[in-house]
């Protein structure tokens, strides 16, 4: 029977390449010279730290588009609140990994309205969807991309 999983994964390669990229460009940038901005990745969380809140708002259009010139899905982003700390402020950013079962849930009941001939199931962090027929599947996948979950899903492993 022909499968495939719907999965919600961040490349780290490039999640690092482009905090990389988003902490050159701070460094460059002449609006943060000589200020204490920054941009680090730690525990599946992207901290941001400068002066002052309005700092820390003018990093996120250069962190956002240095993650969709990567391919990274900025809905995978959970913006957390600006903390003051001793001098400065800090906001961590975290990056969500996996479908959580809400979500799965959502998606399991969204397919099941469809009333296509396939069957969902939870599998940890994941999606197996089944069925017969391949173009029941691949209705499933357009489904699911046109379903505003909150999460970007890939599809991997499809088995025929």
């Amino acid at each position: 029977m022909p499968t495939f999983d719907v999965v919600s994964e961040v490349d780290q390669h490039e999640l690092v390449n482009a905090v990389d990229h988003t902490q050159r460009e701070i460094g460059n940038r002449f609006d943060f010279k000589g200020t204490s901005a920054k941009v680090e990745l730690a525990d599946g969380k992207i901290m941001l730290f400068a002066d002052s809140d309005f700092q820390i708002q003018q990093i996120h259009p250069v962190l956002y588009q240095k993650l969709t010139a990567r391919q990274i899905d900025i809905a995978c982003l959970e913006a957390g609140k600006v903390e003051n700390s001793g001098k400065g402020v800090k906001q961590a950013i975290t990056v969500r990994q996996g479908i959580d079962r809400e979500i799965a849930k959502k998606a399991v009941a969204k397919i099941k309205e469809s009333k296509l001939k396939v069957q969902a199931q939870v599998q940890g962090e994941q999606l197996r969807v089944t069925g017969k027929k391949r173009d029941d599947l691949q209705a499933v996948m357009a489904l699911l991309k046109g379903a505003e979950l909150g999460l970007p899903m890939q599809f991997q492993n499809f088995r025929d």
